[in-house]
């Protein structure tokens, strides 16, 4: 059972300033939505609840930092820091991949969006809906099944790979496949979101999800790296490392490529970009294990971390 235990002062001057300053720069310049203050609220209470729900929000905040640096992005959009490109990356991917077709050569984007199929249309959205939410539950069953080094190392992958990616849409925004689709080689100013070939799972179920998700949308060139074709590569490379059943290692096979798949068949993705975000991963990968792993006051930092979300009950 928790016991009440409150933070040490120098907790509480790091926890009240570090939830204080994302919400009055989120507010003042991304734009106030009533579900940042509830996430405030959320997280203080949480933090200051017990000392057992202090540790599971100090273990989650590498998906935190995720969230608020994606929300962040809003506030400099990547295409007022370099040309966007959009119609380099269309010839390249129809040089490299394009399909002779009697109408004439085409994209694989271009392909499939007349070459629809009810039952792909239908699991594109299954595998869609998984590229976040899988990732955070795996992470969070890491967490209490009490791996907590390969927890640690996964949710900093992640997020670390995240910023690498995000990094690069500032170095060469890029406009997806969607974007010519609908507004052809032109760069337009304030295009919102669109949920391109997902809108077909949205009229099948007569559910409005993608919609939603995308009416949200931070930035619509950011389409190299693909970060959908991220995410459950990196919980798949992390379920090898941990302890936990075969079938679920197969799950996340399955639903990687399936992301892949999809983000080409509904157009939000070039297959360099697919290819571009499997290179990411693998990247930020191979830096922090191999590279920043190797760093010894890095080294005492994430051992100290993992001390500090312990449970501790837990063998050590």
């Amino acid at each position: 059972m928790s016991v009440i235990n409150l933070p040490s002062r120098r907790e509480s001057l790091i926890i009240i300033p570090a939830v204080l300053i994302w919400l009055l720069v989120t507010c003042l310049c991304v734009g106030f939505r009533p579900e940042h203050l509830y996430i405030a609220i959320a997280l203080t209470l949480l933090l200051f609840a017990t000392d057992t729900t202090r540790r599971l929000v100090v273990a989650l905040l590498p998906f935190a930092v995720f969230g608020i640096s994606y929300d962040w992005m809003n506030i400099l959009p990547n295409y007022e820091v370099n040309p966007v490109d959009i119609r380099g990356l269309y010839e390249n991917e129809k040089s490299l991949f394009g399909i002779a077709t009697a109408a004439g050569t085409l994209t694989p984007n271009e392909f499939f969006a007349i070459h629809t199929n009810k039952i792909m249309d239908f699991f594109a959205g299954i595998f869609y809906l998984c590229w976040v939410p899988v990732p955070i539950l795996f992470g969070l069953w890491l967490y209490l099944k009490r791996q907590y080094k390969v927890y640690l190392h996964f949710s900093l992958v992640f997020l670390f790979v995240n910023l690498l990616g995000f990094a690069y849409y500032y170095v060469h925004p890029a406009a997806p496949p969607w974007y010519v689709a609908s507004h052809g080689f032109d760069f337009i100013l304030g295009t919102p979101g669109e949920v391109a070939g997902l809108g077909r799972w949205d009229e099948m179920t007569g559910l409005n999800i993608f919609h939603g998700l995308y009416s949200r949308n931070a930035n619509v060139f950011a389409a190299l790296p693909s970060l959908h074709s991220a995410y459950m590569l990196i919980a798949f490379i992390y379920s090898l490392k941990a302890r936990c059943p075969q079938w679920l290692r197969v799950l996340f096979a399955i639903i990687c490529m399936g992301i892949w798949f999809t983000a080409v068949y509904t157009s939000h993705h070039y297959i360099i970009d697919v290819m571009s975000g499997i290179l990411c991963t693998l990247i930020g990968y191979v830096i922090f294990e191999y590279g920043l792993m190797k760093i010894p006051s890095f080294n005492r930092f994430i051992n100290s971390y993992t001390r500090y979300i312990t449970s501790p009950t837990s063998n050590r």
